[in-house]
């Protein structure tokens, strides 16, 4: 079973009824559902039954959510749930929903599918900022890229939401250092990716590095220093 694809109208244990597809990762996808008793509006990640065998995945990926229930940058873990689906049984956590769209989809509908260097900073800071707190659990997110970061922009801020991490494994240094890079990795992305790299302002090419991974790491090896460097950098005059 590669992809769920799970219909609309189709309902989850008799209690959550799929709306729409939201995103998916290396583990499972994630759907909008409705709690038919008080409908009320949900996430669901269900997991592919490849990725969670004996529901390791799933119960670890649930430990790991309740041990960061107090990162912002997190959505909230509620309860897991079991179903039958072609014949399998599937594993699915309950969450909160939250508003706003994957970073993805909000790019492609950015002026010429990528943000201003100003905008991608702001951006980047909330990022930094919601990674930061993972990390000083000593915990890390392991999966970070466009298509797993919920966004809503709010003036010059942005509310950014993580729908999935990678559960495998204790934090590392390495672990938390491909967390840095990965986020350096957006901002690279953000701004346009390598078709438009030559054109950005220094404060871009600053942080970017070329997107030489021993570059960024040296100067960032933890999201805590990233986001007090973009708290306290020198814009040219």
């Amino acid at each position: 079973m590669k992809e769920l694809e799970l219909p609309e109208g189709y309902l989850l244990s008799q209690r959550f009824q799929i709306q729409r597809h939201l995103g998916g990762g290396w583990e499972g996808e994630v759907y909008s559902v409705i709690e038919t008793t008080t409908g009320i509006e949900r996430a669901a990640k269900v997991f592919y039954p490849q990725r969670n065998k004996n529901n390791r995945a799933a119960k670890f990926y649930a430990k790991k959510l309740h041990k960061l229930r107090h990162c912002r940058v997190l959505i909230q873990y509620l309860t897991q749930e079991r179903f039958r689906y072609h014949g399998q049984e599937l594993t699915y956590l309950i969450s909160e929903f939250v508003e706003g769209q994957t970073l993805d989809k909000f790019l492609a509908n950015q002026k010429g599918g990528r943000l201003e260097p100003f905008q991608a900073l702001h951006l980047l800071h909330a990022l930094a900022t919601g990674i930061q707190e993972i990390h000083q659990f000593r915990e890390y997110h392991g999966d970070l890229h466009t298509q797993n970061i919920f966004i809503k922009r709010r003036g010059l801020h942005f509310d950014v939401k993580l729908i999935d991490m990678y559960h495998w494994g204790k934090a590392t240094n390495d672990t938390i250092k491909q967390d840095v890079f990965d986020l350096i990795r957006i901002l690279y992305d953000s701004v346009g990716g390598a078709k438009h790299y030559s054109k950005q302002p220094p404060v871009i090419k600053q942080l970017c590095c070329g997107l030489k991974k021993s570059l960024i790491l040296k100067k960032f090896r933890m999201a805590g220093q990233l986001r007090t460097y973009l708290e306290t950098m020198q814009w040219p005059e």
